[in-house]
């Protein structure tokens, strides 16, 4: 027997707001979308890695970052999916999408794009 194939798809980053782990009503709407995924693929396990902003210490942003992933986890666990099949961690700053790292001056926009979760596949059993 073959491989089961789960197709090609695209995740939107989920973001936030400064010094904030809250769920944005914007942020609902790509979540409720992995948890439609999760339900039509119910082998699938995920992670969800987030991200701060360069701004802050980094071992604050490493808190941070590990608050976010597990306020994402508990938004998809509250939709019905099981929570043994998601993975929260956060990376604080270490995974910069742009130059705005410690000391490089930059508007908000900019910043905004590194306040994020990011949706990984880890394992479809």
């Amino acid at each position: 027997m073959g491989k089961e194939s789960i197709g090609s798809f695209t995740f939107e980053p989920i973001f936030y707001d400064l010094d904030k782990a809250d769920i944005r009503p914007d942020a609902t709407v790509a979540l409720d979308k992995v948890v439609d995924f999760m339900n039509k693929n119910p082998k699938l396990t995920i992670e969800l890695g987030s991200h701060t902003d360069s701004r802050s210490s980094d071992s604050y942003n490493d808190g941070l970052s590990q608050r976010r992933a597990q306020s994402a986890v508990q938004y998809i666990v509250s939709k019905g999916v099981s929570q043994d099949r998601i993975t929260a961690k956060g990376y604080g700053e270490t995974k910069l999408v742009n130059h705005c790292s410690d000391g490089v001056k930059c508007n908000d926009d900019l910043h905004q794009q590194n306040r994020r979760t990011e949706i990984k596949i880890t394992g479809y059993n």
